[in-house]
Order: C-alpha cells, then sequence, then structure tokens
C-alpha cells in the first residue's frame, strides 16, 4: 500500500483526533488542520488555520504546500442560530470544495456527515442511503445542506467526494457538547457521593465507536471508486438509559448514583435510529468492532486520565 498524506480539518475535536490516530497507525503521514494546537496532533504535522474565516483559495494554498492528496473534513460546530450554525457547518465546506477544485491535481475529499440528516424515521427502520433526508432540526438540516454541496461538486468532470454520515459517537475523549460525554466528564470531575438528578431520554439511537467510525473513514478514503454516501453505525439501536448504565458501571458507581427527575418525550437527537450498514460492509468491507460496554468503558478512562476523577 503507497502511503498517502491526508489532512484532517478538524483533526483535534473527538472524531478527527481518532482519523488522525487511525491513518497515523496505517502508515500515512498525517497533517492536523485546527484552530488552536492540541497534545492529541504533536504526533502529526500541524497547521493552524480557522475554517471560518479562511478563504477557499488560501485553503487551496495551503493544502498545495503540504502536498496533500487526501483531504477528510471532520470540522463542525454548533451555534444557537440559523447564521451561526450556517456559518459553522455550511460556508467552511464551500470553502473546501472551493480550495479542493482549485488544487492541481485530483484530491480525495472525505466529508464527515451525520445519519440525522436523514430526518426523523419510523421506530424499526434501518436507515440506508437511499432515503431521501428530511431533517427536522436546524443542526441536521445545516449537515444536510454541507453535504449536498460536496455531493454536488463530485462527479467525472468535478470532485472526487465521498460523504461517510455517522451515527452518534461513543468511546474515547467525548465531545463536550453530546449528553454522554457531558454526564462523563460531570462524574469525572465533581462529587457525585451525594447523587446526581437527570432528565435521561426514552430514544433508542444507534450507537458507534469513534474508533470504528474513524477506521470507516479512513477505508472510504483510500478506495478510489465506491458509493458517493455511506452510512457508518453500529446497526443497533441502544436506549440511552443503558448507556448511563453502563457509564456508572465503568466509573465503579452504583446505578443509583443517577436519579430520574423525568424522561424528554421528544429528543432533539431523535426518537430512533438505528443504521443499515450492509452498504459499508459492501464496499468499504467495514464492520464495528467495538461493544457498548468497551466503548464506555474507553470514554470513562479517557476523561479520568485526562482530568482526574474524585471518584476514584
Amino acid at each position: 500500500m503507497t502511503a498517502r498524506r491526508i489532512a484532517v480539518l478538524g483533526g483535534t475535536g473527538s472524531v478527527g483526533r481518532q482519523i488522525s490516530a487511525a491513518f497515523d497507525n496505517q502508515g500515512h503521514e498525517v497533517v492536523v488542520v485546527a484552530r488552536n494546537p492540541a497534545p492529541c496532533a504533536a504526533a502529526h504535522r500541524f497547521v493552524p488555520l480557522d475554517l471560518t474565516t479562511t478563504g477557499g483559495a488560501e485553503l487551496a494554498a495551503v493544502l498545495a504546500r503540504e502536498s496533500v492528496d487526501t483531504v477528510v473534513n471532520a470540522f463542525t460546530g454548533w451555534g444557537p442560530t440559523e447564521e451561526a450554525m450556517r456559518e459553522l457547518n455550511v460556508v467552511p465546506v464551500e470553502r473546501v470544495v472551493d480550495a479542493v477544485r482549485r488544487l492541481p491535481d485530483r484530491v480525495r475529499l472525505v466529508h464527515v456527515g451525520t445519519v440525522h440528516e436523514y430526518g426523523p424515521v419510523p421506530e424499526g427502520t434501518s436507515i440506508r442511503e437511499d432515503i431521501e433526508p428530511a431533517p427536522k432540526t436546524l443542526y441536521a438540516r445545516t449537515k444536510l445542506a454541507a453535504a449536498r454541496t460536496v455531493l454536488d461538486a463530485t462527479g467525472p468532470d468535478g470532485i472526487d467526494g465521498v460523504v461517510v454520515r455517522l451515527a452518534n459517537t461513543i468511546g474515547p475523549y467525548p465531545a463536550t457538547e453530546t449528553f454522554l460525554g457531558s454526564l462523563a466528564r460531570k462524574l469525572a470531575t465533581t462529587d457525585v457521593s451525594g447523587g446526581i438528578e437527570l432528565t435521561i431520554s426514552d430514544a433508542r439511537r444507534d450507537f458507534v465507536d469513534v474508533r470504528d467510525a474513524a477506521a470507516g473513514i479512513v477505508r472510504a478514503a483510500l478506495l478510489p471508486h465506491g458509493s458517493r454516501v455511506v452510512n457508518l453505525g453500529s446497526g443497533a439501536a441502544v436506549g440511552v438509559r443503558t448507556l448511563v448504565r453502563e457509564l456508572l458501571s465503568a466509573a465503579g458507581l452504583p446505578a443509583e448514583t443517577v436519579r430520574e427527575t423525568g424522561s424528554v418525550v421528544h429528543s432533539h437527537g431523535g426518537d430512533w435510529t438505528r443504521c443499515d450498514i450492509s452498504l459499508a460492509h459492501e464496499v468499504l468491507g467495514w464492520a464495528p468492532g467495538f461493544g457498548v460496554i468497551e466503548s464506555m468503558t474507553a470514554m470513562w478512562h479517557s476523561l479520568r486520565t485526562a482530568v482526574g476523577s474524585p471518584t476514584s
């Protein structure tokens, strides 16, 4: 296998850091592109760059200077308004596509999307790539707009692009803004000996370990041909309460540490998600390898190592 030179945009985020590590573990050269350096990027070449303010021509110059042949866009963001969401999730992707078009050689672009772009589906549905997207939330709508920017530019006379839509991710170094990431940090940094009150969603969703997701993204980047959209998930719907219970177990805390104060009737993350991952298996030769217990254990230990734990 010929080593590639990969630019991972957003390479210090919870997903981006795992993508960078996965490429590195396979012997590829990684260039991490992010606003600020982070310890997880120390093993790679780092380029400071803010995609919310950098134009396509400037980004193209950076990619050309770094001699990359593959670009993975793992940059994403969360804002309170539609304008803010567009500035964080759509405009940067427009600039990435513009930059890739400007490069003298045709490079591979992998855009990391979300399964929530499909919108709500009836309980029991396995979400296939051919489902017509109909997202309801602001985040999902802007992520779909970003994905369509890549897909509309992809083709024989356009760019070489693929969109990988991820289920909810779990595992080491979770994003702070996620429910489980926030809970794990609270357990790791505060005294919870008196218990905590929590409102837990009744939702059942597909959760994929972030390390499995990264492995699938690497495969999508390295294969020269294949589908333009691929879903990566566990292929199972798991209750949020189950994940909370497994997180408490990983932390060595009794289940009664969390006292439910009610349930979320309609979750912003969707009441039901389950990916059909048969296409990922067929075109990428990919399948998830980590189970829920392994993922929640890794989540806990990554945070405990990073911040210390008063419960230890």
